[in-house]
């Protein structure tokens, strides 16, 4: 794939949810809407460290490893906690890859945007800025 990543190496995304289940759904969701986002990784780190609800370091540290294609690593999340454990492994600095953003973007609407831009060879930066826009999208 080219394109803004220079490489050919796309942004992987990871998607962290309080639920393993809603973290699949949406990675599905925006692969399909993507027309499947051939040559994205796209990773889904939902749940707590025992398979209930919560957020799990570790799940998200190997969802991070496991997409990273040396073209950077969106990060979306759902809920509080998420949040505050994205920027906590961000600020250790030493367990997710380079590169690795969190991205501040609604969930769902977020994540197809990123998956789609990604799939179109959008770099780091654009990925992250079609997902933040997803903001605004109207629903009226």
């Amino acid at each position: 794939m080219s394109g803004a990543t220079g490489g050919g190496a796309a942004v992987g995304i990871v998607l962290v949810s309080h639920s393993a289940a809603v973290a699949a759904a949406v990675a599905e969701l925006a692969r399909g809407l993507a027309g499947g986002a051939s040559g994205v990784s796209v990773a889904a780190a939902g749940g707590g460290p025992d398979g209930g609800l919560g957020t799990s370091a570790e799940l998200i540290v190997r969802a991070a490893k496991d997409v990273d294609a040396g073209a950077g690593v969106a990060v979306l999340v759902d809920l509080g906690s998420a949040v505050l454990t994205v920027k906590a492994l961000l600020a250790e600095g030493d367990e997710l890859p380079d590169g690795t953003r969190l991205v501040d973007a609604p969930f769902v609407e977020g994540a197809v945007a990123a998956v789609v831009t990604a799939a179109a060879g959008g770099d780091l930066d654009a990925v992250e800025a079609a997902a933040s826009e997803a903001y605004r999208y109207r629903k009226e």
